[in-house]
C-alpha cells in the first residue's frame, strides 16, 4: 500500500517537474528561432534526446509483438512528429494566444478517451468545473496584452487537432506502460519512431542545417537544454507520471504550462506581469487544484 502511495506521489512530482521545464522551453525556442527554423530545432532536440537516452541506458529493447511495435510507432507519430508539426503550422495561420488556449483543452479529450478506451475514472462534475476555471485563467494569461480571440479556421482546427493528438499520445503511453518495459527504453523507442517520421519532412520544409550557429555558446546551451532536459528527461518523467497516476490526472498538469511560461518570461525576459495575468494565473492554479483534489 505504501509503495503504491509513494509511486503516486512520485507520479505527481514527475508531472509537476515536467510542466515546469516545458513551461520554460518557450524562452529557449524563442532564442533559437533567430538562427534556426522550427523544424531544425525540432529535429536536433530529439536527436540529442535519443542519443542521451542510449547513453543513460545502453540496453536495446527487444519486442517480439508486432502490435506493441505499432503502438510505439503511433506514440512517436501522434505525440511528437504530428503534434509538433501541427503546432508550427497552426502558428503561421493563427495567433500564438489562440494556439496556447486551444492546446490547453487537451485534458478534456484525454479524460474522455481515457474513460472510453482505458475504462479509467469517469470525468465528474468537479472535473468539468475545474476545466472551465482553468481555461478561463489561461485565456486571461494569453489575451492580456491587448490581444483578443480571433477566429482563424485552419489554424484553430490544427490547434484542436493538436490537443486531440496529445490525448491519443497519453492513452497510447498508458497502454505501453502496461507492458512494464523500462521507462527509458520505452521513451527511446518512441523517440526513434518520431525521428523516423520527421526525416521525410526535412526534405519538404526549411531544413538547412549549418554548423555556424552551433558555434554560438547560447545556441548550443539552449539546444542541449531542449534535447537533454525538455526532451529526453521530461518525456521519461511524463510517461512515468502517466504510468502511476493515470492519463487524466497527468494531463491536467498541462494547465500549468502557460503559468510557468508567464512567470519565467517575466523573470528572464523581463516581460511585465499585468493584473490580468495575475488573475489568470490564480484561476488556472485553482482549476488545477480542483482537478487533482479527491474530495
Amino acid at each position: 500500500m505504501h509503495i503504491v502511495q509513494d509511486n503516486k506521489t512520485r507520479g505527481h512530482l514527475a508531472a509537476l517537474f515536467t510542466i515546469i521545464v516545458w513551461g520554460t522551453t518557450f524562452i529557449s525556442t524563442k532564442i533559437l528561432l533567430r538562427d534556426f527554423s522550427p523544424v531544425e530545432i525540432l529535429f536536433i532536440r530529439f536527436v540529442i534526446g535519443y542519443i542521451a537516452l542510449w547513453i543513460a541506458y545502453p540496453k536495446p529493447l527487444r519486442i517480439t509483438n508486432k502490435k506493441q511495435e505499432i503502438l510505439f510507432a503511433a506514440a512517436g507519430l501522434c505525440g511528437l512528429t504530428l503534434y509538433q508539426l501541427f503546432e508550427n503550422i497552426a502558428l503561421t495561420y493563427t495567433p500564438a494566444s489562440n494556439v496556447s488556449v486551444i492546446i490547453s483543452i487537451a485534458p478534456f479529450f484525454t479524460a474522455i478517451l481515457g474513460f472510453l478506451l482505458l475504462k479509467e475514472e469517469k470525468p465528474n462534475l468537479r472535473f468539468f468545473i475545474a476545466f472551465g476555471i482553468a481555461i478561463a485563467g489561461i485565456c486571461l494569461i494569453s489575451f492580456n496584452n491587448n490581444t483578443s480571440l480571433s477566429i482563424n479556421p485552419l489554424g484553430d482546427l490544427l490547434a484542436i487537432s493538436d490537443s486531440i493528438l496529445w490525448a491519443f499520445y497519453s492513452i497510447i503511453t498508458k497502454k505501453l506502460s502496461s507492458f512494464h518495459y523500462n521507462m527509458i527504453q520505452t521513451t527511446r523507442r518512441i523517440f526513434f519512431y518520431a525521428i523516423l517520421f520527421m526525416i521525410p519532412l526535412l526534405f519538404v520544409m526549411d531544413f538547412q542545417l549549418s554548423l555556424k550557429p552551433l558555434t554560438n555558446v547560447t545556441n548550443l546551451f539552449n539546444l542541449i537544454f531542449l534535447g537533454l532536459c525538455a526532451s529526453a528527461l521530461c518525456f521519461v518523467t511524463w510517461n512515468f507520471a502517466v504510468r502511476h497516476i493515470g492519463t487524466m490526472k497527468t494531463s491536467v498538469y498541462i494547465y500549468g504550462v502557460p503559468v510557468i511560461t508567464a512567470i519565467t518570461s517575466a523573470i528572464i525576459l523581463h516581460e511585465t506581469i499585468s493584473l490580468t495575468t495575475i488573475c489568470g494565473i490564480v484561476l488556472t492554479l485553482v482549476g488545477l487544484y480542483l482537478s487533482e483534489k479527491k474530495n
